[in-house]
């Protein structure tokens, strides 16, 4: 039986779609086999891994409107067992769709038991924030994973996300656990990084990933060519960080 693993946290720019993207591709890379849901209106999962947002038809969108299955909704991508159900600026919408719907928490995890056995592991790139998009992802999630990058406001709003996932623990989701926090942006020159490190690990132990992921200029360019890290430079620190961070992921799994 597959893996759910949603990546969130509701503030923007701690690198989520970074760790989606290049987790993903790690994994598949490590001869898992890996899908991807784009659950963010931005879908800059989708356009990372090289897909056209317009040509989009079938994606996040109509599994939550359960107009369309999991299976219609899959598209091939590049790297190596790793497949996709896109994005659309449309999923805009769904929150307000959903509102009146009975079960609304419960779209997500629906439409993909069919297909949950099919795969090693399915990550959920999460919009940055706490609605029902992120919500429908806890709910059909086995763990979520929260990345923290490694700067001034670092732990601000970690609390709400965790009263939230434990909320949805109690209501929607009894099975739902913490995969871990995941440090990322970390730059060892500067003393910032290395106190909210500190700060993070005082707090959380057990909790943190071993695996840091550190600044790196590769990662920052590898989306504009809507590729993984993996498949623009293998080399990079950023490409061990992510098969390093994959490993941990596959040893806990076990």
């Amino acid at each position: 039986m597959g893996k759910i693993i949603s990546i969130a946290n509701q503030k923007g720019g701690v690198g989520k779609t970074t760790t989606a993207v290049n987790l993903a591709a790690a994994l598949g890379v490590l001869e898992k086999k890996v899908l991807l849901i784009d659950a963010d209106p931005q879908a800059n999962a989708t356009s990372g891994l090289g897909i056209d947002i317009e040509s989009v038809e079938i994606g996040t969108y109509q599994l939550l409107e359960h107009t369309k299955n999991a299976e219609e909704a899959i598209i091939e991508t590049d790297s190596p067992n790793l497949e996709l159900i896109p994005s659309h600026i449309d999923l805009v919408a769904i929150e307000l769709e959903l509102v009146d719907m009975e079960r609304r928490e419960y779209m997500l995890k629906e439409a993909l038991l069919p297909i949950k056995s099919k795969f090693d592991y399915i990550l959920i790139d999460c919009a940055p924030s706490l609605g029902l998009l992120t919500l429908n992802a806890l709910t059909a999630s086995d763990s979520v994973l929260i990345p923290i990058q490694c700067e001034y406001f670092a732990l601000e709003g970690l609390g709400k996300l965790l009263n939230t996932i434990k909320s949805v623990q109690k209501i929607h989701n009894q099975q739902l656990n913490i995969e871990g926090l995941l440090l990322t942006m970390y730059d060892s020159r500067l003393r910032l990084s290395n106190q909210v490190v500190e700060e993070v690990k005082k707090h959380f132990n057990d909790m943190v990933f071993e695996t840091i992921i550190q600044r790196n200029v590769r990662l920052s360019e590898a989306p504009s060519y809507g590729e993984s890290i993996i498949k623009y430079d293998a080399a990079s620190k950023g490409a061990n960080n992510y098969l390093s961070l994959a490993e941990e992921i596959i040893k806990k799994s076990k």
